[in-house]
C-alpha cells in the first residue's frame, strides 16, 4: 500500500500544532518535564522579527504525522552554511509509512539548495532504531567529537564573567 505524504513548511497558525509534536517527542524521549517551550516564545523564535529555526510538517491524508525543526549553522573549514537538524519526530500510528525518509529527504534537498556543505543531527545513545535508521540513510556517526553545552546558572554564570 503506498500512501501519499505531502510536506509543508510550517505557517503562524500551526504554533500549537509544533508545541503538540514538541510534547510528544519529549515524551518518547522519557523527559516530558523537560519541556518548558510556550506557543508564545516558538511564535516570537520562528515566526517573530528573527526566526531562528524552520519547521516542516508531513500529512499523511490532511492529518499532521510527522516534523522536522531545523535551522543554519555555519562551518568555517567549508566557509559555507550547514543544516541542523533539531528534532524529528513521526507519531507511532505513521511509523513505518516512509514519512522519517520523506523528512529527512525534504531537509536534504533544502540542504542542497542552500548550498549547505553539511547536514548533522544527533541522535540520543539509547535510541537504536533511529541511529540504525539514519546510517541506512548514509549517515555517518561523528565519534570523535563531544557535544559541551552551558545553560540555566551555568550560561548566566559565564555570560557575567
Amino acid at each position: 500500500m503506498v500512501t501519499a505524504v505531502t510536506i509543508r513548511p510550517a505557517i503562524p497558525d500551526d504554533v500549537p500544532l509544533i508545541l503538540e509534536f514538541i510534547k510528544d517527542l519529549a515524551l518518547y524521549e522519557k523527559a516530558p518535564e523537560a519541556v518548558v517551550a510556550t506557543e508564545e516564545l516558538l511564535h516570537k523564535n520562528l515566526f517573530g522579527e528573527r526566526p531562528y529555526a524552520e519547521v516542516i510538517f508531513a500529512y499523511v491524508d490532511d492529518k499532521p504525522a510527522g516534523f522536522a525543526l531545523f535551522f543554519h549553522n555555519f562551518s568555517t573549514w567549508t566557509g559555507r552554511p550547514g543544516l541542523y537538524l533539531e528534532d524529528l519526530f513521526v507519531k507511532v500510528d505513521y511509523r513505518g509509512l516512509g514519512i522519517g525518509k520523506k523528512l529527512l529527504v525534504q531537509l536534504a534537498t533544502i540542504a542542497k539548495e542552500r548550498e549547505c556543505g553539511r547536514y548533522e543531527w544527533v541522535v540520543i545513545d539509547w535510541n537504536t532504531p533511529s541511529r540504525e535508521f539514519y546510517e541506512a540513510m548514509g549517515a555517518k556517526p561523528q565519534k570523535e567529537w563531544i557535544i559541551h553545552r552551558v545553560e540555566g546558572k551555568s550560561l548566566d554564570d559565564l555570560a557575567a564573567m
